[in-house]
């Protein structure tokens, strides 16, 4: 069973950046955690894809969408392509869509908001920088982890 945020944060809470509240669940699994991948988008899911098609071996992928609610980065078939290559999570600062398919994933999905619309597809973005979003720096090999409670990172594995 994951260790809840509430507990790494009762122990380990000087070691910890915590996420502002605001992310809301989609997946099928509401705790999860791993090493962080990141990825810088804006309205645009054809690098979300790419991403996703490498081996996730338990990593959790960190999407800056700037914020934007115009239209979603993250659906269905990008979440099963997810689950299926072993990635643990996925975390969009902007939104998703299918949404009732995402929650019967097994995956933990957390996004700003849900919009119909899907995104363009012209590969315009950056992998593997440093993000900063909800009060958080998000860094490629730091840890990750969620639940109902929220989102925190370490910069060491705990648990």
């Amino acid at each position: 069973m994951p260790v809840s945020t509430a507990d790494l944060c009762d122990r380990y809470a000087e070691q910890l950046q915590i996420a502002d509240p605001g992310l809301r669940d989609f997946g099928g699994l509401q705790a999860f955690s791993g090493l962080i991948v990141t990825l810088k988008v804006f309205e645009d899911s054809a690098l979300l894809r790419t991403v996703l098609t490498a081996a996730g071996l338990g990593r959790v992928l960190v999407v800056d969408g700037g914020t934007s609610v115009r239209c979603a980065l993250l659906d269905r078939p990008l979440a099963e392509l997810a689950v299926q290559n072993g990635w643990a999570g996925v975390v969009v600062n902007g939104c998703v869509r299918h949404t009732a398919a995402l929650a019967e994933l097994a995956i933990g999905i957390k996004a700003l908001a849900a919009h119909p619309l899907k995104s363009f597809k012209h590969g315009v973005g950056e992998h593997g920088i440093p993000l900063r979003f909800a009060g958080v720096h998000f860094l490629p090999g730091k840890y990750l982890y969620a639940d109902e409670d929220g989102l925190v990172v370490a910069t060491k594995a705990l648990v």
